[in-house]
């Protein structure tokens, strides 16, 4: 078969020498994101196999397998930032992940050589140390980024004598403050999940965008998730707690803490609940927003839920209702339904402060010796209903779980393995077995 002329060859890619070295060049198109012509490039010092090479890129080109743009993965995370669509505090939480770990560590890469092993790397460095310091050499953990002295003593003066007079620091208790030397402190399961989830979206943006052909993260070995482990109150628990939260003389605490316990609301959800969304007569929670980092939104999972009520919480709820419209009719206003149903403030126009609630629940909790945190009542909601022998589509219902109920068995499995042993005896006792003949 004759072979091309050079200048034809050179068209599509060509072999130089530079020194003792040959360069492969391969044309690879135009580099959608600077505009300027793309080319594979290898070099090697055997001219046999520059020319293999020179085929193996070219058949790149000809099956489309080679990236369309040398940009780093870096820049691939910015487009990324800038036109994904969320809630802008959620693209604050993906913008310090990336600020603070992901661009460190691969902003540089070219978007075309990060390959599944690029990412187990990361995942694995991040498992050992959230710094990913270099393993074994001495470090420093600084207690500001600012430009600082590692070693300061804080003398202390007699009062009314400043000045740099000689002492006895140890006598006069100087303090010295000084950067500890860096100690390895793994990355949590979910953080390195998350930064997993950034990985594989940004890339798979770079697929639709035709930058590279595949995205790696598909086959990459992802991050384990922990099984998760709830640790509900006990009923005897959950009656101290109650019954403590109604002592102190606060009735919007104890109308707060009931509401969570038979629920199972989230916190955010709780804060942004208003008048407006109980419907008293009907007997129904309508769950639509959330208060986030004093910012209200979307549900977590972005869907309206709808949450009846008993009797009893209900009539609690009125009564709050009532404190309520009082308290405002004496400021001379007339309450509004679009209050915020949980708020310090005497015309409830915003709703109480989340790590102030959090920080309360569990100071209360501590004086009862009791070990729990808000969330867990939540817990106590799914766990109680699920042994009860409510089915599972109803409980992730109430609590707001997405996928139909995965999430609510992923994370409650002993509670629902219980409630199939209690449906086991229920059948059992309704069966005879026959005498033998």
């Amino acid at each position: 078969m004759p072979r091309p002329s050079g200048k034809a060859r050179r068209r599509r890619g060509h072999i130089r020498q530079r020194g003792g070295s040959f360069q492969v060049l391969v044309y690879a198109g135009v580099d959608p994101l600077t505009g300027k012509d793309n080319y594979l490039t290898e070099s090697t010092r055997d001219a046999k196999e520059a020319e293999k090479i020179l085929t193996r890129l070219l058949s790149q080109v000809d099956e489309q397998r080679n990236a369309r743009t040398k940009a780093t993965l870096g820049a691939a995370l910015q487009e990324w930032l800038r036109g994904h669509e969320a809630e802008e505090s959620t693209l604050d939480g993906y913008r310090g992940y990336v600020r603070r770990t992901i661009e460190p560590a691969l902003g540089h890469v070219p978007i075309a050589k990060v390959t599944p092993k690029t990412l187990e790397d990361l995942y694995a460095d991040l498992r050992r140390c959230r710094a990913r310091c270099r393993d074994g050499v001495p470090a420093v953990d600084h207690r500001t980024a600012l430009e600082h002295e590692c070693r300061t003593v804080r003398h202390k003066r007699r009062p009314g004598r400043p000045g740099a007079s000689p002492h006895d620091c140890a006598e006069a208790g100087c303090v010295v403050v000084e950067c500890p030397p860096h100690r390895c402190t793994p990355m949590s399961a979910s953080s390195i999940r998350q930064v997993h989830w950034i990985l594989s979206a940004v890339l798979g943006a770079a697929v639709r965008w035709e930058w590279i052909r595949s995205n790696p993260a598909d086959v990459a070995k992802k991050p384990r998730q922990p099984t998760p482990q709830p640790e509900p109150p006990t009923a005897a628990e959950a009656a101290r707690i109650i019954e403590a939260a109604w002592a102190g003389g606060d009735e919007q605490w104890g109308t707060l803490v009931w509401l969570v316990m038979v629920t199972g609301i989230r916190r955010a959800e709780l804060l942004a609940l208003r008048w407006s969304r109980v419907d008293f007569e009907a007997g129904v929670l309508t769950i639509r927003r959330n208060y986030v980092n004093g910012v209200e939104k979307d549900t977590k999972t972005h869907q309206v839920r709808r949450l009846a009520l008993d009797p009893e919480t209900v009539a609690v709820l009125a009564e709050h209702r009532e404190r309520y419209a009082e308290r405002v009719r004496a400021l001379g206003e007339e309450p509004t339904p679009e209050a915020f149903v949980f708020s310090h403030r005497p015309t409830a126009d915003r709703p109480m402060d989340p790590s102030a609630v959090t920080h309360r629940y569990g100071a209360m909790c501590a004086k009862l010796g009791i070990d729990s945190h808000l969330h867990a009542l939540r817990h106590y909601s799914a766990t109680e209903l699920l042994t009860a022998g409510v089915d599972l589509r109803t409980v992730a219902g109430r609590l707001g779980h997405g996928g139909g109920g995965a999430t609510t068995l992923r994370v409650y499995a002993a509670w629902v393995g219980e409630a199939d042993r209690r449906a086991a005896e229920i059948l059992g006792d309704r069966m005879r077995r026959p005498t033998s003949p």
